[in-house]
């Protein structure tokens, strides 16, 4: 777990900074100076990119990943990497034909509700491409255990200049609708800058070629796109669905719970980016125990950390909306719900990176389809009554059943798993913690209640798995810490 934990300690670092950014941007500069209907509108803009993005993508940067430690030559590696930054162009063009043939049917279907989304409507599928190519040069950095760069610029590169672009709305340097164009200019650097970061740490020699073993990639491939498109629906397809039924300021209200939310998940990215590559290596070489090793480690780890996280989240969360405008208070129960189902999901581990380096994949891909399906159901029952209460709760029930299933695929399958005693123990004293610090409040003002409580709970959460030892890898990363500042316990 060396360079598991080196990297992904640096990624953890690097994220959290990122969501630092973000949650200034989320719960004060995008209500305030953006407003409720642009600032929705924003955000619809990129989830419906992020939505289609698997498709331009067509999973070359799951694919990359996946096979590219299997190539022996550095003649094929290379044949590899051009054919992984090449072949999605080809996928372009169709589909931006059929976009072009079926633009009026499109945008007429997305603005029905929210006529303010038709003028727009080019700029999500550019964002998706821009989206696409920026995985696919990230993972040509990670598979050459580069990845610390790449989460940079997708943490805090990406969050800081939108930063700078709302403070240039404030001075009225640009307009709400320039915003959004520049938004997807931020998107477009993005994608620049990791794609010369990438040609730095490996020299491009594009040849077209085909891989030897191109029907295996194929085939790869055409599952990744689709669980890739099962991954994004589940995340971003109930601010889809909110814009069918509701008028667009509640995607903003819904967005502010969601990405406070979504901090929750923030190590299971982080430890993801360098894990990946590990366990399709580990697998390759058909090396179970040590998988199996892995897996615990990353549950437990995840677990501690993202409990501490959520925990952080729950206790504070009445004060926290207490910051930001009356009209997003009605979030709190939609941070519990999709706060739970990112905790469940987070205990599972590398689970999803276990999963798309076997030969089983097609099967879970085939249930994901079909949560998919049922999310969409849920949300068409439960929005046009619960509004975005029902799109949380159909978000939690199809997400904590589709994690369900991947469990307990990898458990029959594969005859790993994740969970240990530790787990149990991690979980009751999350759960006594969360009673223990929820109902009471500091009479001070909100941020500094929320430090002072937040403070406390650090203290004693990491005093009592370090007493009973729930993860030996973070007890000797606290050991490393005291010993370099001297203190001995």
């Amino acid at each position: 777990m060396g360079i598991v934990l080196n990297q992904s300690f640096k990624n953890t670092i690097i994220t959290y900074i990122g969501f630092g950014i973000g949650a200034i941007n989320t719960l004060y500069l995008y209500p305030v100076f953006l407003g409720a209907t642009y600032y929705a509108l924003t955000n619809y803009i990129t989830s419906a990119a992020n939505v289609i993005m698997p498709l331009f993508a067509i999973g070359m940067q799951n694919t990359l990943v996946k096979f590219y430690s299997q190539y022996k030559t550095e003649e094929e590696r290379e044949q590899f990497l051009s054919f992984t930054a090449l072949f999605p162009i080809l996928m372009c063009i169709p589909l931006g034909l059929i976009g072009i043939f079926f633009y009026d049917d499109i945008t007429d279907f997305v603005s029905k509700e929210n006529p303010v989304v038709r003028e727009f409507m080019l700029l999500i599928p550019f964002i998706g491409i821009c989206m696409a190519y920026f995985e696919i040069f990230y993972a040509w950095a990670r598979v050459h255990m580069h990845s610390v760069f790449g989460n940079f610029i997708k943490e805090v590169g990406l969050r800081l200049l939108s930063t700078f672009a709302l403070i240039g709305l404030y001075f009225n340097w640009i307009s709400l609708v320039g915003f959004v164009y520049i938004t997807a200019g931020i998107y477009f650097f993005a994608f620049l800058i990791t794609m010369f970061y990438a040609f730095y740490i490996k020299k491009p020699n594009f040849q077209i070629t085909i891989p030897e073993n191109v029907k295996a990639v194929m085939e790869y491939t055409f599952y990744i796109i689709l669980s890739g498109s099962v991954a994004n629906l589940l995340l971003d397809g109930d601010k889809l669905m909110l814009n069918q039924y509701m008028k667009i300021e509640n995607i903003a209200y819904y967005s502010v719970a969601t990405y406070i939310a979504l901090v929750i998940s923030v190590p299971s990215r982080a430890m993801h980016q360098i894990v990946y590559p590990i366990t399709a290596k580990l697998m390759h070489e058909n090396k179970h125990d040590e998988l199996n090793q892995l897996y615990k480690k990353t549950s437990i780890n995840l677990q501690i950390v993202g409990g501490f996280v959520m925990l952080c989240i729950f206790v504070n969360i009445r004060q926290l909306y207490e910051l930001v405008p009356k009209e997003y208070s009605g979030g709190i129960a939609v941070v519990f719900m999709i706060g739970l189902s990112k905790y469940f999901d987070l205990i599972l581990g590398n689970n999803n990176a276990i999963i798309f380096n076997t030969k089983y994949y097609r099967m879970v891909l085939y249930l994901g389809l079909m949560l998919v399906v049922l999310t969409v159901i849920l949300n068409m029952l439960f929005i046009p009554d619960f509004g975005i209460m029902g799109s949380a709760f159909a978000t939690l029930l199809s997400i904590t059943l589709y994690s369900l299933a991947k469990l307990l695929f990898v458990v029959k399958k594969l005859d790993l798993y994740p969970f240990t005693k530790q787990t149990i123990h991690s979980m009751l004293l999350t759960f006594a913690l969360f009673l223990l610090f929820y109902f009471w409040e500091f009479p001070f003002f909100q941020l500094i209640s929320i430090a002072l409580k937040s403070i406390l709970v650090t203290i004693v959460y990491l005093y009592l798995n370090y007493k009973f030892k729930i993860s030996p890898d973070i007890n000797n990363v606290i050991d490393s810490i005291f010993k370099k500042i001297g203190i001995k316990i």
